[in-house]
């Protein structure tokens, strides 16, 4: 985001990473444009009237750096108000899974300073020898460790599992990639959520592919960790070098 300020908006342009859904009608938690100090990859704090929060499944909010689901707790002026025709389908979708909260689908957490990270879909899930693990889980358990800042995880072929995890983890500054740091986050994660968790490859990259809209490209990932070449369509991708990194950068 900060090269981006720089070489498109001439360093005078803001550049703001927001986050919002076409049910909620416009961005919902967003920085202010000059205002709100910003850092790449998160779109910081909830607009005005947006009461945001990341809850567990009985609607109670976590505590910082923990994974949830990203929920607004308080009707807005530009919400959704329903489907037309089906209104048992429009409760059933976005207010049944947290009681009396609107849950589109997407899991986050919330740094120390209080700023949202979009974690991705909450219900992408893998199957790990018949254990099913939301993929959001063993992130969440990842960012959690003082090294990390961003991961991915997707499910990759395994010969005895039939599915395992792989892991694409970017490290804070002055992190430094080793055998022992991959060792280490996987018994960090084994110790969080279970032996079953661990991840089975874990991957450095100091950027994520992602559409030009901030989300991952996990389809992209799953294709590096499955070891084939992608015919997946790329043509949101917002920098081709981050995808030609990772395909050059074995296990």
């Amino acid at each position: 985001m900060g090269l981006y300020h720089e070489k498109i908006g001439g360093a005078k342009c803001p550049i703001v990473d927001t986050f919002w859904q076409t049910e909620t009608g416009g961005p919902v938690i967003t920085p202010l444009a000059c205002t709100t100090p910003t850092v790449p990859g998160s779109c910081t704090l909830p607009f005005f009237g947006i009461d945001a929060a990341v809850v567990d499944e009985h609607g109670n909010e976590l505590p910082a750096n923990t994974g949830g689901l990203l929920v607004i707790r308080k009707p807005w002026p530009s919400m959704l108000r329903g489907i037309h025709g089906d209104r048992q389908r429009f409760i059933d979708t976005y207010w049944s899974r947290v009681q009396g909260m609107y849950l589109a689908g997407d899991g986050a957490r919330r740094d120390d300073r209080g700023y949202f990270w979009i974690m991705g879909r909450i219900d992408d899930v893998i199957n790990v020898s018949g254990h099913r693990l939301g993929t959001m889980e063993v992130e969440s358990a990842l960012v959690s460790h003082d090294a990390v800042v961003e991961a991915a995880v997707v499910g990759m072929p395994h010969d005895i599992k039939g599915t395992g995890i792989a892991a694409f983890v970017s490290l804070g500054p002055g992190r430094v990639p080793s055998d022992e740091l991959k060792a280490s986050l996987r018994e960090h994660v084994s110790g969080v959520l279970g032996p079953i968790a661990k991840p089975d490859m874990i991957r450095f990259t100091q950027a994520l592919p992602k559409t030009r809209s901030g989300k991952i490209m996990r389809r992209l990932l799953r294709d590096i960790a499955a070891g084939r070449d992608s015919k997946q369509d790329t043509t949101t991708l917002e920098d081709f070098n981050v995808l030609a990194s990772l395909r050059g950068n074995e296990e």
